[in-house]
């Protein structure tokens, strides 16, 4: 069989089914979002925020919760659908290859180019007084040691963080956590599809799996409130079911009733969030009450989402050229949008303005500077384009655009 030539086809009648290109586009349509939702960490009074307004507002937090809840759990789950696909096309052994360069390289680029500056800007922003040289500083955060008891975050030292590649990491690891067993369970999804057919009430089950995790592990404010092994289980529903026809359809018919359920058991949360004693690791019983309904509700947003969009699926034969564009940046917006936002927000917290001016002058300079780096400084060169985990560009004579990232 050639390089280039892709597998037949095995999976059962029922899971032959098209990239869905609307979860292409809401993980970009997710990723741009992250440059508004950092950007208004910068005046949340909670969060520990590389460099903070003087002034800020209990309603970002608010506002945030309502993001935290789906957005990166949706994330995770799309790119278990795109690790479905992946492993249909090149089988797990070549699959574990291809996700340790096209993640493994731009996490390792992303941490030590750009992941010490915001860091460095946290130490400028917080005294004056700091005049440590970038260098210096960028010698001081590349000082590790090995911390297995953290996994998959196996690299400790005083500076040193994967900071917002935290997502990227997450992903490697499950990617090559599954690729040993995504043979054996491609039979297993044909089977708990027919019974997601058959009963559908089964769709709710991760539900008190979630609540379980988040409640018993503890939620962690550094991976955007949830248990880092909650996403595990959002990926793995997108590798076995997300895109199998028998169950979307019970998707489909349920996405009203889960976002209800799912607006109904976040409101359940606030009095934990608002008036509760440490909600993300105190083992009272609120505390752990907050949690499991936190961990339920990201359940049924995100379903009730894949529902709502699967209702009306408008990129069936292609999207528009914009959101074609958007979709293929995903991957390298994301590796590089908190630097960005992090160091216009450190030339602009000191200015004399309302924090919304500030706030609406952070949000369109990154999302311009984005668009720059991307498209003259990643798109169009083959080094910059693998160092962000891009596919090569195809060839004029290709007459077609790559496919997006996983």
């Amino acid at each position: 069989m050639g390089a280039d030539t892709e597998p037949p086809d095995t999976e059962p009648p029922g899971a032959r089914s098209g990239r869905r290109g609307e979860l292409d586009v809401l993980r970009a349509l997710v990723v741009v979002g992250l440059v508004f939702f950092h950007s208004a960490l910068v005046f949340s009074p909670d969060d520990d925020f590389y460099v903070k307004n003087t002034t800020t507002t209990g309603a970002v937090t608010v506002l945030a919760g309502f993001g935290v809840v789906w957005a990166m759990p949706m994330l995770f789950l799309v790119a278990g659908l795109g690790a479905r696909h992946s492993v249909r096309r090149r089988g797990s052994a070549r699959f574990a290859r291809e996700r340790l360069v096209r993640l493994g390289v731009p996490l390792v680029f992303g941490t030590v180019v750009l992941c010490p500056l915001p860091q460095w800007l946290r130490l400028r922003a917080a005294d004056p007084a700091y005049d440590e040289p970038y260098l210096t500083f960028w010698g001081r955060f590349l000082s590790v040691r090995p911390d297995p008891a953290d996994f998959p975050f196996v690299l400790e030292g005083e500076h040193f963080e994967t900071g917002h590649l935290w997502f990227v990491v997450l992903l490697l690891a499950f990617c090559l956590l599954l690729a040993p067993f995504a043979t054996a369970l491609t039979g297993w999804a044909d089977r708990a599809a027919e019974a997601v057919q058959g009963r559908p009430a089964l769709l709710l089950l991760p539900a008190p799996l979630l609540a379980a995790v988040n409640a018993l592990l503890g939620m962690e404010e550094d991976f955007a409130g949830w248990n880092r092994w909650a996403y595990l289980l959002f990926f793995a529903y997108g590798f076995l079911l997300a895109g199998d026809e028998r169950v979307r359809v019970p998707t489909r018919r349920a996405a009203v009733r889960a976002g209800v359920a799912g607006v109904a058991l976040f409101a359940g949360t606030a009095p934990g969030f608002v008036a509760g004693d440490d909600p993300f690791t105190a083992g009272t019983p609120a505390a752990l009450a907050t949690r499991a309904l936190f961990g339920a509700a990201g359940w049924c947003w995100v379903l009730a989402i894949l529902g709502l969009l699967d209702r009306r699926p408008r990129f069936r034969h292609g999207m528009p050229p914009f959101l074609a564009y958007l979709a293929v940046a995903a991957l390298p917006v994301y590796v590089l949008h908190q630097p960005v936002v992090v160091a216009f927000a450190y030339g602009v917290v000191g200015r004399s303005a309302p924090a919304a001016v500030k706030y609406a002058v952070i949000v369109t300079a990154s999302l311009a500077t984005l668009v720059l780096l991307y498209e003259l400084g990643v798109r169009r060169w083959a080094v910059t384009r693998w160092l962000f985990g891009m596919r090569p560009a195809a060839r004029p004579e290709d007459g077609r655009p790559p496919p997006p990232a996983p």
